[in-house]
């Protein structure tokens, strides 16, 4: 695999890229029996949805509230009302499991010389807890919200976001995401694109095209040639 040249500074999508979005439900396996994958599945699917569906009525709330109504969603289809559950659910997403190799991964980024950071459709209070849960702070020069701007991923105010915040042109910028849809829509903005495959998906079907593809973050730091 070719090395990614002529990179200043690597920027993350958050929640299924950097942190385990179904570790809320894996957590709650005792009291959701055989349904913790579905109602994990259900409620990440809505989520997005969501993210997408307000974008285009206009009708922003902060990515909180798109997270509680889609495990509302959940539930709701899955006929449980557990109110405790619930909670207990939403209070584990605010400290979600980072995936075991990124803080080696920022670590040797960051060494490289590296600028690093978050671009996430979550609120600040969100990124903020789950950033200090992973003790990934210090190896990270931005953590983005889309919260100052009112509107979801994909639209290319979001990318821009990062080019102004950490002042590298966009064709410098090497952006890593899990989601099929964000890799695209930076590749299409002007980002390097390495698409963060964990899941195995298929590509998708719009425009924007990634450069790399990766099934987890332990092999972004050879591509960079770190």
């Amino acid at each position: 695999m070719a090395a990614l040249e002529n990179v200043d500074a690597c920027v993350f999508d958050a929640y299924g890229t950097l942190f385990d979005v179904i570790a809320a439900a894996k957590h709650c396996q005792e009291d959701l029996g055989d349904d913790w994958g579905q109602l994990a599945q259900i409620w990440r699917d809505k989520q997005l949805q969501y993210t997408w569906l307000r974008s285009l009525m206009g009708e922003y709330v902060p990515f909180w509230q798109v997270t509680q109504d889609g495990l509302d969603y959940a539930l709701a289809t899955l006929n449980i009302d557990d109110q405790d559950l619930r909670k207990r659910l939403l209070d584990i997403y605010l400290q979600l499991d980072a995936y075991p190799e990124v803080k080696d991964m920022l670590t040797r980024l960051k060494a490289g010389g590296l600028k690093t950071a978050i671009l996430s459709n979550g609120s600040r209070d969100m990124l903020a807890s789950a950033v200090d849960n992973a003790g990934i702070e210090d190896v990270l020069d931005g953590v983005l919200s889309v919260e100052a701007l009112g509107i979801y991923k994909p639209h290319p105010s979001v990318y821009q976001m990062a080019v102004d915040d950490l002042g590298v042109a966009k064709e410098r910028v090497c952006f890593m995401s899990s989601n099929a849809w964000d890799a695209c829509a930076a590749a299409n903005f002007g980002f390097r694109v390495v698409w963060v495959n964990r899941f195995g998906q298929a590509e998708e079907r719009i425009p924007g095209q990634q450069e790399h593809e990766i099934t987890d973050l332990s092999q972004l730091p050879p591509l960079l040639g770190l």
